[in-house]
């Protein structure tokens, strides 16, 4: 007995020194898979294959590890600068011998985006390189990039259509009023339209004096830059009587671009392999010699000198305390410029604004931390680079730069500010129900949703969007060194493009990411060759990049789902569901002062979510959105 009993020790504890040995394994083998750099082995000779399924994003959200898991990733978000690096290297690599631009799954970006990566497309083509586009169908966004390429090609199911910055946005008003909902709204400046959707049942004649506006003036930059680049295509006729062109080639949408001078060749997703195929080379597994464009990435880092100058990223909305990537988090950007400053020197900043707006507190918290760094370093210059847009919030953060470039179709402006208090006095009273209590002051209860917010409280909230409104004319007025009389003339909350902004001195010139950083080195008396650029930005979470990768890795082999010109244009009842959800929740959850431009277009928002639980609907409204 006691011989078993030790021979049973025995197995029991080789068992347990197994299973302990398959842990260590394991958690070896994760940790590796976690630590492992993408592999940036590139073949020595190929096309580069441009796959920009997704969208272009100044800074991608990070998605939870959950998520990827359950769902994969929601909508892929292509970091810009990532695509710009990607593109300008080709361009002067002698392994890289076409592009293949692949736009089947590009869901678009904002107008200042798109433009950046055409200027680079643009570059390969002065490089002699030739770059051939591939897209089922072609809209707005997708055209811009195409427009830039050697050859475009079309599926013969396939075709394009420019739609046109505009379209029809809901209105809540009435229904709101009809339920019960008091939508107690406090605001200055006559065209801070954001809170519109909740009081009124129809846009007003000053928020449509000023889209109407914005609209023109982006969409003649966009009609400009791609008749630059494809003087051949009958702009006119496509955009004025695109049913003409249609019913002209017998009602051949492929057949009507490519009569219209739009695309060049008409054919299949393997006819357009086929192509770069002579110019790459064959292989079979791809259909020509592809350079994947995560590994072009890896394998090309930018390179620098040895003097820093950092770039802080102000992307999406504003918010109070801390947020992940992709939402602009006033104490997370706050502590991240702090660490910066405690572990290395700079000798400028540059800050990237690419953000609508949002908290009050959480902007002035961002511009406050902008001017300490600043200080803390030496008093070093702070240059500001906006994006697609830098309005409201993104605007008052703005104000701590010594100096402000744009594009021109950069939105930027909307120096207002308004209030959103909702409360349901009307809705108990119609489901019979009371509200009714005790009050020691003026402001007991307050704000009363219940019972609706008393005059005092009222005037309390108009007060204090009146101060924010003034301290924003004033940060404008200082940092433009302009009168404040000037500043309230151009403020009401009114939103203007890049090029319109310029004339009126909310912008100093125009210029790129890249040329904001030449000029922080101009001031900071750097020469540019010993530029060394270090992004103040949250890591990335390793096992959600690992997992990111692995996804991307699997849809790479499947290639994107091809979305044909009417699946692009025929709108879909959960994204009318998703735009619904998202207006409410800005009522329901959004701070009571707000520096947000809802103005602005949908489509220079893209693949912004609140969370992973939304993501999906989100993504859908966006694409409806686009068209």
């Amino acid at each position: 007995m006691r011989l078993l009993r030790g021979a049973w020790k025995v197995l029991v504890g080789i068992k347990d020194a197994l299973v302990l040995l398959l842990l260590l394994l394991f958690f070896g083998l994760l940790y590796a898979l976690l630590t492992a750099s993408p592999n940036p082995v590139v073949p020595g000779e190929g096309a580069l294959h441009l796959d920009l399924e997704g969208v272009l994003v100044e800074q991608p959200e990070e998605v939870s590890p959950l998520a990827l898991l359950t769902s994969g990733e929601p909508v892929r978000q292509h970091r810009l600068r990532d695509i710009v690096q990607a593109l300008e290297t080709a361009a002067t690599d002698d392994r890289v011998t076409a592009v293949a631009l692949d736009l089947d799954g590009f869901l678009g970006g904002g107008q200042t985006a798109t433009a950046r990566v055409a200027d680079a497309i643009q570059t390969v083509r002065d490089a002699e390189k030739p770059v051939i586009a591939y897209a089922t169908g072609y809209s707005d966004d997708a055209y811009a990039l195409a427009a830039h390429a050697s050859e475009i090609w079309v599926h013969p199911m396939g075709g394009a259509l420019i739609v046109g910055p505009g379209g029809s946005r809901l209105y809540f008003g009435d229904m709101l009023e009809n339920i019960g909902v008091n939508v107690n709204i406090f605001r200055v400046g006559a065209f801070k339209s954001a809170v519109e959707p909740f009081s009124r049942s129809d846009q007003s004649p000053e928020a449509r004096e000023a889209s109407q506006a914005l609209a023109d003036t982006l969409f003649e930059a966009w009609r400009e830059d791609v008749a630059r680049a494809r003087p051949q295509a009958d702009l006119e006729a496509i955009i004025a009587t695109p049913a003409d062109l249609v019913e002209a080639a017998n009602n051949d949408l492929a057949t009507a671009a490519r009569d219209a001078g739009m695309v060049d060749r008409i054919g299949t997703r393997l006819d357009w392999q086929a192509r770069i195929a002579e110019i790459a080379g064959e292989d079979e597994k791809t259909g020509f010699e592809a350079i994947r464009l995560s590994s072009w990435i890896a394998a090309n880092p930018r390179r620098g000198g040895g003097t820093n100058i950092g770039v802080v990223t102000v992307a999406g909305t504003i918010v109070d305390g801390e947020a992940p990537p992709g939402t602009a988090g006033g104490e997370t950007i706050a502590e991240l410029l702090r660490e910066a400053s405690q572990n290395h020197d700079f000798s400028a900043l540059v800050l990237r604004v690419d953000s609508p707006g949002g908290s009050a507190l959480a902007s002035e918290r961002i511009r406050r931390a902008v001017l300490a760094f600043a200080e803390e370093e030496g008093d070093i210059p702070v240059v500001v680079s906006m994006g697609d847009l830098a309005a409201s919030g993104g605007y008052w953060v703005a104000t701590a730069g010594d100096h402000i470039m744009a594009e021109p179709g950069t939105i930027t402006g909307s120096i207002g500010v308004f209030g959103i208090v909702p409360s349901f006095e009307g809705t108990l009273e119609q489901l019979d129900i009371g509200a009714d209590g005790v009050t020691t002051t003026p402001l007991s209860g307050e704000p009363d949703i219940f019972g609706g917010l008393s005059p005092e409280a009222q005037r309390l909230f108009q007060a204090g969007v009146e101060d924010i409104y003034r301290r924003f004319l004033t940060l404008v007025s200082e940092n433009r060194d302009m009168p404040v009389a000037r500043v309230a003339e151009i403020a009401e909350g009114r939103v203007w493009a890049g090029a319109t902004a310029r004339q009126l001195g909310l912008v100093d010139q125009f210029g790129t990411l890249d040329e904001a950083v030449l000029e922080a080195a101009r001031r900071a008396e750097v020469d540019a060759e010993d530029v060394r650029i270090l992004w103040i930005e949250q890591p990335p979470n390793p096992f959600a990049e690992f997992l990111r990768n692995w996804t991307r890795e699997e849809d790479a082999e499947q290639g994107a789902a091809p979305r044909d010109i009417w699946m692009m244009l025929a709108p879909d009842p959960r994204a009318i569901i998703a735009t619904v959800t998202a207006e409410m929740q800005l009522l329901l959850d959004g701070p009571a002062m707000q520096l947000r431009c809802l103005e602005c277009p949908v489509e220079v928002l893209p693949g912004r979510t609140s969370g992973a639980e939304d993501a999906g609907l989100r993504a859908l409204a966006m694409e409806w959105l686009r068209g």
